[in-house]
């Protein structure tokens, strides 16, 4: 599948009558798929690149840390089904919003954590639910995860796609890099 192919695919999604998207980095996009995946009101979830200055970027190119881009997920919902704010809830809960240097065991730039607003309505609600976040006192630490503009996004290479369904043992081994943990010690 060709780079535009796969930006149309995306976009025919897009395109369904109410459907809305979210694009959310934390850390390696592996990890970030099967919380949203298996989300009833979530038609969609794609992993791929976003916020950098590079068109079209490969897995190496955004690993080099060269692309300004971090690892994401493009989700495609139903907001008949599921709120944009329930899924910044979701969102929270899967990511540790006080490490602004990456994400458990993956370090760097391109596992910053970001929410990429695609409207005006989405940046006021993640600015709002990052402010409960904060006040909550459920950390010790800033709420330090940015809140940007979305930029193109571009979805990863075939063998990223669903990748907890397609390498089950490698998955386990990557949420067992601290995620797991997190989330448990945190929100269980």
């Amino acid at each position: 599948m060709t780079e535009n192919n796969k930006q149309a695919e995306t976009t025919d999604i897009k395109a369904k009558p109410n459907y809305d998207t979210a694009i959310f980095a934390g850390g390696c996009f592996w990890c970030m798929v099967e919380p949203f995946d298996t989300v009833d009101g979530v038609e969609k979830v794609v992993s791929g690149y976003t916020g950098g200055h590079v068109a079209n970027p490969t897995y190496e190119q955004v690993c080099s840390g060269t692309t300004g881009h971090t690892e994401a997920v493009e989700i495609t919902f139903d907001p008949a089904k599921i709120s944009y704010d329930q899924l910044l809830n979701y969102y929270w809960q899967v990511t540790d919003p006080t490490d602004a240097m990456g994400q458990f065991q993956d370090r760097g730039d391109n596992y910053r954590p970001v929410i990429f607003y695609n409207s005006p309505a989405q940046k006021e609600a993640a600015e709002k639910s990052k402010q409960r976040l904060q006040a909550s006192g459920k950390f010790d630490k800033p709420i330090v995860t940015k809140i940007e503009p979305a930029k193109p996004f571009y979805p990863g290479e075939e063998y990223h796609q669903d990748f907890y369904k397609k390498d089950p043992l490698r998955y386990a081994m990557e949420e067992a890099g601290g995620r797991a943990k997190f989330i448990k010690e945190h929100w269980d």
